[in-house]
């Protein structure tokens, strides 16, 4: 554990300086407010303060990039009612992933060690498998993982980012997933499979999740489940055809935030997302291609935390306005 908090603490608390500074001087939070924001100790509001001042942060990154994300924070956070936001700086050029998976790993790795959650429900995608790189070495093996979905593609050889098992190794926390398809052929094999031992048990284990951490999916032919061989190329097409313009958890969303009813509806194995209401649950996603998927996402109410990119950032607070 010291080693690991050792290995975070010179470019995390950089950044937690820089929040707390931004917080403090030009959002006119008191401390006790900082350390509910940042969710640190009040007596560490005041360090981070501190150490932003000795080390120029205030002169220098207060009015840079740091300071535009900070203030995309807050906007997103008071236009979609989120408990929880952060917008990490693009690299022109750069995928988001590994800035989003690094946000993504800081916030699961605060949540886990808080010890506030006893059952973690995790989704799939680049974004999630670029959160376990990033994420340090913790022991928690009172800690379980579930698996929110089905993961067996149905194409040889195109196996999704096994987010679960990675998870579980850098935590030694038990880990439950689904050996089924995302979906099944039709809802009569959906029924057989949901009958299979285990899989009702893990689903209803899912459910009982207190934290989710999920991706989001654009209804395109290069989206993640498309390309891993879990949806095929018609079924995106005639999701899109019907309206949607996000997926999540294989349920496909119009603009408004509303369902799409397509005929996967009823052939997919996953956590119904009504069942994540009123609990913590945390998007990270971006990518302008993303766009009206977040947006759709959004506006169903259900995230709590958001992680996403500055571009992403902006074009979302401006579709809003």
């Amino acid at each position: 554990m010291a080693n690991d908090r050792g290995n975070r603490s010179g470019g995390d608390d950089a950044e937690l300086a820089t929040r707390a500074a931004w917080l403090y001087y030009e959002a006119s939070l008191t401390q006790a407010e900082i350390s509910a924001e940042l969710r640190v100790p009040p007596a560490k509001v005041q360090r981070l303060i501190a150490r932003a001042m000795r080390d120029g942060l205030v002169r220098i990154l207060i009015e840079g990039d740091m300071a535009g994300c900070l203030t995309l924070e807050r906007a997103l956070s008071t236009a979609h009612g989120l408990n929880f936001c952060r917008v990490v700086p693009a690299i022109p050029g750069v995928a988001p992933f590994s800035g989003l998976g690094r946000a993504a790993a800081a916030y699961l790795y605060g949540a886990i060690e808080s010890g506030a959650h006893r059952i973690i429900g995790v989704g799939h995608g680049r974004s999630l498998a670029a959160m376990v790189d990033h994420m340090p070495h913790i022991e928690r093996p009172d800690l379980t993982l579930v698996s929110v979905i089905g993961g067996v593609p149905r194409r040889v050889g195109a196996n999704p980012f096994d987010v679960v098992h990675a998870l579980a190794e850098k935590t030694h926390a038990a880990a439950w997933v689904m050996p089924v398809p995302f979906y099944a052929n039709d809802a009569d094999d959906r029924e057989v499979l949901l009958r299979q031992r285990g899989v009702t048990e893990t689903l209803d284990l899912a459910a009982r999740s207190s934290l989710f951490v999920m991706g989001i999916g654009e209804v395109t032919e290069s989206a993640f489940l498309c390309q891993s061989g879990m949806m095929l190329a018609s079924e995106i097409a005639e999701a899109r055809a019907l309206g949607a313009v996000g997926e999540a958890f294989g349920t496909f969303y119009d603009q408004a935030g509303q369902r799409i009813s397509t005929t996967l509806h009823d052939r997919v194995i996953a956590v119904d997302m009504d069942a994540m209401r009123h609990r913590e649950v945390l998007m990270v996603a971006g990518g302008i291609e993303k766009l009206a998927a977040l947006r759709a996402m959004l506006n169903t109410g259900l995230p709590t935390g958001f992680i996403t990119d500055e571009p992403t950032a902006r074009a979302l607070l401006g579709a809003t306005k």
